[in-house]
């Protein structure tokens, strides 16, 4: 099973569900620290769209100032520009693999794509 994590080592969540991930015997795992590697505005747009969420459901308000730029209500498009200039304000972790798309909050979302 191939699998794409982005991921951030300083998150516990996204911790927790790359050592899921690592868990799986054969499992071929791609980790991308997309603080240090940032989101493409594609690749996150199709990540959100894959995951079934708007860009609104993956915005992260703990620890940014999205809510206090009025992030929440802004739209689809500001919110994306918006997570593609700072990828702290994106959600995490999204989990890629051959069976879709999750943001793995809580980590055990992972098992859906598995």
């Amino acid at each position: 099973m191939k699998a794409t994590i982005w991921h951030n080592p300083n998150c516990g969540t996204s911790r927790k569900t790359l050592a899921q991930l690592q868990e799986i015997d054969g499992a071929d795992i791609r980790v991308i620290e997309y603080l240090n590697t940032p989101y493409t505005a594609e690749k996150l747009a199709q990540l959100i769209r894959d995951a079934g969420l708007t860009p609104a459901a993956a915005l992260r308000l703990r620890g940014t100032d999205a809510a206090e730029r009025g992030l929440p209500d802004a739209s689809d498009e500001a919110i994306l520009s918006a997570m593609a200039d700072n990828a702290a304000y994106v959600e995490r972790p999204f989990v890629e693999t051959d069976k879709g798309v999750r943001l793995c909050r809580p980590q055990d979302k992972v098992n859906e794509i598995l």
